[in-house]
């Protein structure tokens, strides 16, 4: 996990790879997060994939802290 506060836009949305990146995990360990409850994740409707609202990639870094 990183140490210093991501710069993301709060409003934007966030594939897994980017979330991961944004975050410094695996993406095994987002899995496993987003299992727990521990982050929320969105579907797109047309393809299904997953993505991380900003605002929820920083609510559960300061979470971590």
């Amino acid at each position: 996990m990183r140490s210093n506060e991501p710069q993301i836009k709060l409003s934007s949305r966030y594939n897994i790879d980017e979330t991961c990146t944004i975050l410094g995990v695996h993406r095994h360990t987002l899995r496993r997060y987003t299992n727990k409850g521990k982050i929320r994740c969105g579907y797109h409707r047309v393809n299904g994939r997953k993505f991380y609202l900003g605002s929820e990639i920083l609510r559960f870094w300061r979470s971590q802290l």
